[in-house]
C-alpha cells in the first residue's frame, strides 16, 4: 500500500493507529528479555505479559491522552518498584507523555511532564538505592523530559501548519472576493455601456418608425427618408454594440475586429441621428478647445448622449443645445432642452442620470440635473480636462 494510502488509512482506524507504539514496545521487551550474557534463550513471559498490561491504555492515547498517561505512569511505576532486575525505561509512560503533550497546551504538558520525571526519577532511585540525580535515574528524568518537549515541538509544528493553512485560505478567499468584486464592476460597466448604446439608437428607430407610420401614405418620400434614419442608426447601433462587446476579449482576440470606443469627435454623428429622429440639437464650443482625455471624452459623449435621449424620449422637446465650454482645467458639458420641466429626483433616481453621474465620479467630475431657469431641463457636467496619475 502506499505510504500516503497507508496515513489515510490509518486516520480512518484510531485503535489501529493508537495501539501501533504498544505492539512494538511488546517486540522490543521480548527481544530484551530473550538477551543474556551467555546467549539468547527464551523470552521471559512475565516480562512480556507486564509490558504488554503496561501499554494496553495506549490503544486509547488519543481519546483519552491524561488518564492514559495516569494508567501507564502507575503500571511502569509498579513494575519499576517490583521488578528490580527490569533495565527498560518506563516505555509506556513516554509514549503517553508525547501523545498528551502534542495535545494539551503547552503550561499543561510541561507541568505533567516535569511530575512524571520526578516520580519516575524517585521511584528508580529508591527502589534501586541510587542516588537521584545521577546515573541511571537521572537517565529516565531524562527520557520523560525529551518525551514531553518532542510532543510539545509536533504540537507547536501542527499549530504552525494550521495558522499557514488559515492564512492561505484568508488569502484564497480574499483573491475569490477580489475577483467577484471585479467581476461585478466590469458587469455593471459594460451593463452601462450595453444600456447607452442600445437606449439611444432604440430610441431614435422607434421615433423614426413611427414618423415613417405617420407619412407611409401621406408623403412616401420623407416616411422613405425615416426608414433610411432606421437602417443606418439600427446599423450604427449593432457598430457601437460590437465596439463595447468587443471590451471583452482578449488582447491575442481579433485586435483588428475592436472599433475605437466614441469621443468627441463623434458629436456630429450623434446630432446628425437625433436631428434624423426629429430633435433640432446646436452645439456650441466656448474657451479654448484642446486635447481631453480618452476617459473624459469618453464620459462627455456618453453623458451628452444619454442626455439628448432622454430629452427626446420624455420631453416631448422640439429643440436642444449642447455647450462644450474648455476651462482651465475642467470641461463644462451643458445639455438643455426646451421641453417640459421633469423631477430632478434629487439628482436622479432614474437609471439614466444615475449612470450619467456614475460616470462622471469615476473620473473625478460630477453631474447635476434639473429644471433650467429659463424652462425645460437641463444637465451639466464637470469634467477633468486630464486625469489625475493613478497612486494605487
Amino acid at each position: 500500500m502506499h505510504v500516503t494510502g497507508m496515513r489515510r488509512w490509518l486516520a480512518r482506524h484510531d485503535r489501529i493507529r493508537d495501539g501501533l507504539p504498544a505492539v512494538v514496545l511488546i517486540l522490543v521487551a521480548a527481544a530484551a528479555t530473550a538477551a543474556g550474557r551467555t546467549g539468547w534463550h527464551p523470552p521471559r513471559a512475565a516480562g512480556v505479559a507486564w509490558m504488554a498490561l503496561t501499554c494496553l491504555p495506549l490503544v486509547f492515547r488519543s481519546r483519552w491522552p491524561l488518564p492514559v498517561v495516569v494508567l501507564t505512569l502507575a503500571a511502569d511505576l509498579t513494575h519499576m518498584a517490583l521488578a528490580l532486575n527490569y533495565a527498560l525505561a518506563p516505555a509506556a509512560s513516554l509514549v503517553a507523555l508525547y501523545t498528551f503533550a502534542a495535545r494539551t497546551s503547552r503550561r499543561t504538558a510541561w507541568i505533567t511532564g516535569f511530575l512524571a520525571s520526578l516520580a519516575i526519577t524517585g521511584v528508580y532511585a529508591a527502589s534501586h538505592h541510587e542516588p537521584l540525580l545521577v546515573g541511571t535515574s537521572l537517565l529516565r528524568f531524562d527520557f520523560a523530559i525529551a518525551a514531553t518537549a518532542l510532543g510539545d515541538a509536533v504540537r507547536s509544528r501542527r499549530l504552525h501548519l494550521a495558522r499557514v493553512e488559515a492564512r492561505a485560505e484568508r488569502a484564497e478567499r480574499t483573491r475569490e472576493e477580489e475577483a467577484r468584486r471585479r467581476v461585478t464592476e466590469e458587469r455593471v460597466r459594460i451593463a452601462r455601456e450595453l444600456h447607452d448604446v442600445v437606449a439611444h439608437h432604440i430610441t431614435l428607430v422607434n421615433a423614426q418608425a413611427g414618423v415613417a407610420h405617420h407619412l407611409v401614405r401621406t408623403d412616401p418620400d420623407r416616411a422613405y427618408q425615416a426608414l433610411a434614419h432606421i437602417k443606418d442608426n439600427s446599423r450604427a447601433a449593432l457598430d457601437e454594440l460590437r465596439a463595447t462587446v468587443g471590451l471583452l476579449r482578449r488582447p491575442e482576440d481579433a485586435p483588428d475586429s475592436r472599433a475605437p470606443l466614441p469621443g468627441l469627435g463623434d458629436l456630429d454623428g450623434l446630432v446628425g441621428s437625433m436631428r434624423g429622429g426629429g430633435l433640432s440639437v446646436q452645439v456650441v464650443r466656448t474657451g479654448l478647445p484642446r486635447a481631453v482625455a480618452p476617459a473624459t471624452e469618453l464620459t462627455a459623449y456618453r453623458i451628452i448622449q444619454e442626455a439628448l435621449t432622454n430629452t427626446h424620449k420624455h420631453a416631448s422637446a422640439t429643440q436642444a443645445r449642447v455647450t462644450l465650454h474648455y476651462g482651465a482645467s475642467t470641461l463644462r458639458v451643458t445639455v438643455t432642452d426646451d421641453g417640459s420641466p421633469r423631477p430632478a429626483k434629487g439628482e436622479g433616481t432614474g437609471h439614466g442620470l444615475i449612470g450619467m453621474r456614475e460616470r462622471a465620479t469615476a473620473i473625478g467630475g460630477t453631474v447635476t440635473a434639473g429644471p433650467a431657469p429659463d424652462g425645460g431641463f437641463e444637465v451639466v457636467a464637470e469634467l477633468p480636462l486630464a486625469l489625475a496619475p493613478h497612486t494605487g
